[in-house]
């Protein structure tokens, strides 16, 4: 999440340099409640302690309102098409979400 979060922050000062629009806050999207959980919650356990700085760095974005989380369920997870290997009916149900189509295809 905390690299994800410098990638949002990133893409919103650069559409910023170059006047796009006014950019409020970046949505993000996570499959994990437990990391979820760990970003918004300032009490942190003997098991987060390698991860604390992470923590710091998403929760002040979070409070500042520059993003927001949003929990979605790991087989509507669009990112999954591009880091994991699935089967043919996942393939093709994420593919129709994007928008996108087989050049292949018979016509």
């Amino acid at each position: 999440m905390a690299s994800l979060t410098c990638e949002l922050i990133w893409v919103k000062q650069f559409l910023q340099e170059l006047n796009f629009c006014g950019i409020q806050s970046m949505k993000m999207y996570c499959d994990n409640q437990a990391a979820l959980h760990i970003a918004s919650n300032p009490v942190f356990h003997e098991r987060t302690k390698h991860i604390e700085i992470d923590c710091h760095f998403v929760r002040e974005k979070l409070l500042s309102k520059e993003i927001c989380t949003e929990f979605v369920g790991s087989n509507d997870q669009l990112a999954d098409v591009l880091t994991k290997s699935l089967r043919e009916p996942q393939i093709e149900f994420i593919c129709s979400k994007l928008g996108t189509y087989n050049l292949y295809a018979p016509a």
